[in-house]
């Protein structure tokens, strides 16, 4: 089974998170599951700008990113939030290797454009090199892939790494794709979780204005990841992130299954 986990936000700032995060991702591996995770780190990326004397600006979600705040990506996403994440697997025995789409030219992408601006060096994903990523993913290694990828102009782009685990999800042909979140879930209008969404479900509660906010483009992408084949997508909170562990066996508890 093929199961991409993508961690990011909030999360990543929770030493203990992470480090119940890297036992899930230990014990998926264990059972035999291809596991690969993907991640990005804008709370740590918002903090270094501000040293830097950068102010972060975003447009729709989406953060400006000139010449100088790619660079600043790369060191932190690509860098020290990565290798952080690949010790804690290391901890548990786990042989992950930290990239980024850069590497091996597994994740491409290209400028996105935008009717607000121009948003610099934010890019969308338009291929991956699956069996490239499968040949690390062989003998039990763990992709640890942080959220930048090789534009067409031969430039880094940030990349939504909500889009980056739907393209990874698709492209490996995953079983589940996970998405980890510092919410319960998704809510109906009376702010309760929604246990189970079919694609159809999900674009009648867009138009009706239910979802709306951060919540639109990881509903995007699950929705992505639906279409391009993969069986099954959850959204789960932190708190039941051990769930996930016996994904193979057990059907997962918590948090918002969407399905085709």
């Amino acid at each position: 089974m093929k199961v991409v986990i993508k961690i990011g936000g909030a999360l990543l700032e929770d030493p203990a998170l992470v480090e119940r995060w890297a036992q899930c991702v230990a014990d998926l591996s264990s059972s035999g599951a291809q596991v690969m995770a993907v991640h990005g780190g804008g709370a740590a990326l918002t903090r270094t700008l501000a040293k830097m004397g950068k102010t972060s600006s975003f447009v729709n979600g989406l953060r400006v990113t000139d010449a100088e705040t790619r660079d600043a990506a790369l060191m932190v996403l690509a860098g020290l939030t990565n290798k952080k994440l690949v010790a804690a697997l290391a901890r548990r025995g786990v042989r992950a290797v930290g990239i980024c789409g850069v590497d091996g030219l597994s994740f491409r992408a290209r400028k996105r454009l935008s009717s607000d601006g121009d948003l610099g060096f934010v890019g969308d994903i338009t291929s991956v090199d699956a069996d490239w990523l499968a040949g690390l993913g062989a003998r039990g290694t763990v992709p640890v892939i942080a959220s930048i990828a090789l534009g067409e102009d031969g430039e880094p782009y940030n990349v939504n790494a909500d889009e980056m685990a739907s393209a990874c999800a698709v492209a490996m042909g995953a079983r589940l794709l996970a998405f980890i979140t510092d919410v319960p879930g998704v809510w109906d209008s009376q702010k309760n979780v929604i246990p189970r969404l079919t694609a159809a479900e999900v674009s009648q509660l867009k138009q009706t204005g239910v979802i709306r906010g951060g919540m639109l483009p990881k509903l995007e992408a699950c929705e992505r990841a639906l279409k391009g084949g993969v069986a099954s997508v959850r959204i789960l909170p932190g708190s039941a992130l051990e769930a996930l562990a016996s994904a193979g066996q057990n059907a997962i508890a918590g948090g918002t299954e969407l399905v085709s």
